[in-house]
């Protein structure tokens, strides 16, 4: 069994990832190799167990260690510290109620290049600039379940491992191998889509135009190796994105809607134009 450690104290630094770091603190990007990231209840905490992830620590509610926590609890290395407090206490000390009462600190993993990702891919997801990470988040979740071989981030998406992102995706950011294509917003889409096309893989922009095929167009379903291109929240796709695509894609609508949530037109896109064969 790990280190149960009540918690007396709300200013211990240890305790720091849960309370007192933000986001960006959190990523620690002059040094990733030390920066950390927060899961959220057993679920999603034991499937980055399964994906080799090693806890910092855990902070839950003492009934969670015999109950809900225990699976997890057996998993994990027992000089691992597991801090516990009353529900009240663990709200004010993070700010937010524990909606499953278990939070993990795991170290952030370093991430491959995009060409050792894409290897053997049939079917990427490229987001470009999705700042909202309940989209992303849920993308992740459809990206899992529909069949998509790796998920490509441009240099100003939200990060997949913030909180909320990895709660909403139940954990798939785990499953579902991920990158970042580009440090730096010149990278993206130029010389983005440049490493995309070397790699073999023609793209498909998803926007509402004059030249945009149905997802279901018999030419791009054929397509051995595609990278669907999603936009941000409210203006879509960059247009220099979407001139550079080899395709422009639409979900055909009915009842005067013009488009989906990029969430919703993900899973659909990711069904459509799944790898057959």
């Amino acid at each position: 069994m790990p280190r149960i450690i009540e918690i007396t104290d709300l200013a211990d630094p240890a305790l720091d990832p849960y309370a007192r770091l933000t986001e960006n603190q959190l990523r620690n990007k002059l040094e990733p190799e030390k920066g950390v990231f927060i899961a959220e209840s057993p679920k999603v905490i034991a499937r980055a167990l399964d994906a080799g992830y090693t806890p910092l620590s855990l902070l839950m509610e003492p009934a969670k260690i015999d109950g809900p926590a225990r699976g997890i609890l057996a998993r994990i290395a027992p000089d691992t510290p597991v801090y516990t407090a009353d529900r009240g206490t663990l709200a004010q000390l993070t700010g937010y109620a524990l909606t499953r009462g278990v939070l993990a600190a795991f170290r952030r993993p370093a991430l491959p290049a995009v060409e050792a990702l894409c290897r053997n891919a049939r079917r990427v997801a490229v987001l470009e600039n999705i700042v909202d990470s309940t989209n992303v988040g849920a993308i992740f979740r459809s990206a899992a379940a529909l069949h998509v071989d790796a998920v490509l981030l441009t240099p100003s998406c939200c990060d997949p491992l913030c909180r909320r992102a990895v709660r909403v995706s139940m954990g798939t950011v785990f499953q579902v191998p991920w990158t970042r294509i580009g440090a730096a917003p010149a990278d993206w889409p130029a010389a983005g889509l440049d490493r995309l096309a070397a790699l073999g893989f023609k793209t498909a922009a998803l926007a509402l135009t004059d030249r945009s095929v149905p997802i279901d167009h018999p030419a791009l379903m054929a397509e051995e190796r595609l990278a669907l291109i999603l936009g941000t929240e409210g203006d879509g796709l960059a247009p220099e994105t979407i001139a550079r695509c080899d395709y422009t894609a639409r979900i055909p609508m009915s009842h005067g809607v013009d488009s989906l949530n990029v969430a919703a037109a993900s899973a659909v896109a990711f069904w459509q134009l799944r790898a057959r064969g």
